[in-house]
């Protein structure tokens, strides 16, 4: 069903940004969803400013001192109706007035996708039709850190500049997958220097994420939903050149981060995203991570090119999507749903529901499969 929101999609129009300023998009530095942070990059340092207001009119303003070439300033944000609109720059040099709808009060939409990297040119009207508050990923945003003129940073920027009028008007919340640390060529062994940059230090230097970026949390405490992002990505590969991923073993300072996080949340709904095959960190891992995973409402991975969706043990729902849905199918063996078919996962959330609606769904808006995933503490699914 259209909703009448969608005549927002009418502000993509608006003129392009004036030089120096390249391309915008907006995140979240914080766990806190009441800050909303603008970011975007320009030729040479200039000031750091955001203007911003209920209206195109603004009438707010926010700087940060000192000069810069990528920028990330927060302004206030959180729920409420309408949209709330901002411009970059200053003097001659600002962008046109853009604009990103706030949370809702009464029904969240966010959209993960997977493989972002494999997938050029795709076709995003039928998931600006489900029009979602907040975009997510599940890794692989770019296929790689060295080809010629998208080297380091500028591999995520070709990300933003493929689609700007969907960066510009919804929040961004990426993770990691082998190809965003890869900084050469894989080759058929390992060689003797190192493929991967497993700091992910590009990716952390031009986005602007919660906690350490290569990790996070986010909470919208309207909804009752947190969402964990992992650093977990071929890891079969630990301790050779071809290493992609920080350490993931029981031990190691992720797993802990993960452990604590997982106990400390009191959301209702949690959903864990990650780029790695759970079955293979449920065999390497002999089951350490399961147990954590199961505290949670669902874990959604992009390591396969296909969709699906599998029941784990206690009933966790488990979903891999991926924009470039045509590879083989390495099905997990508690599969419910599968196909070899484009991509997106679609979750809504109602305040005080429940249940919170997942639905994996082609770029032809088609809905593959549907489930309802109740509260944690409530009845598992089968």
């Amino acid at each position: 069903m259209l909703r009448p929101i969608l005549l927002s999609l009418s502000f993509f129009a608006l003129p392009l940004d004036a030089a120096p300023i390249k391309r915008i998009w907006l995140s979240h530095m914080t766990e806190d969803p009441s800050e909303l942070v603008v970011n975007w990059e320009t030729e040479t340092p200039t000031p750091s400013v955001v203007e911003f207001g209920e209206g195109p009119g603004l009438g707010e303003r926010v700087e940060k001192e000192g000069l810069s070439t990528r920028h990330h300033v927060g302004i206030p944000f959180g729920h409420g109706n309408g949209r709330l609109h901002y411009r970059v720059g200053t003097g001659d040099e600002v962008s046109a007035v853009h604009s990103v709808k706030r949370y809702p009060e009464e029904e969240l939409r966010a959209v993960v996708v997977g493989d972002w990297g494999f997938a050029p040119g795709r076709d995003f009207s039928s998931l600006l039709l489900d029009d979602p508050h907040l975009l997510l990923t599940a890794g692989d945003n770019v296929p790689s850190l060295y080809q010629p003129g998208k080297e380091g940073t500028k591999a995520f920027a070709a990300l933003i500049d493929e689609h700007p009028e969907i960066f510009r008007s919804i929040p961004f919340l990426p993770i990691l997958g082998n190809h965003d640390h890869e900084i050469t060529p894989r080759g058929p062994k390992p060689p003797e220097h190192p493929v991967y940059d497993v700091e992910a230090t590009a990716f952390r230097e031009f986005f602007a994420l919660p906690g350490d970026e290569w990790k996070w949390r986010f909470e919208i405490p309207r909804f009752d939903l947190a969402l964990v992002a992992l650093d977990l990505n071929h890891i079969q590969d630990y301790g050779t050149t071809w290493q992609s991923c920080h350490a993931w073993q029981s031990d190691s300072p992720q797993f802990l981060w993960y452990a604590k996080t997982m106990d400390e949340l009191g959301a209702g709904f949690i959903v864990t995203l990650m780029n790695e095959k759970r079955t293979s960190l449920e065999m390497a891992g002999k089951g350490a991570w399961l147990g954590h995973f199961q505290k949670g409402s669902a874990l959604v991975t992009g390591f396969g090119y296909f969709a699906e969706r599998a029941a784990l043990p206690g009933g966790l729902p488990y979903f891999n999507t991926c924009l470039k849905g045509d590879g083989d199918l390495y099905k997990d063996p508690e599969s419910r749903f599968h196909a070899r078919v484009d991509s997106y996962l679609l979750l809504t959330l109602k305040a005080g529901a429940a249940t919170m609606a997942a639905e994996l769904k082609g770029l032809d808006g088609a809905v593959l499969d549907r489930i309802e995933i109740p509260k944690r503490g409530q009845a598992k699914l089968e």
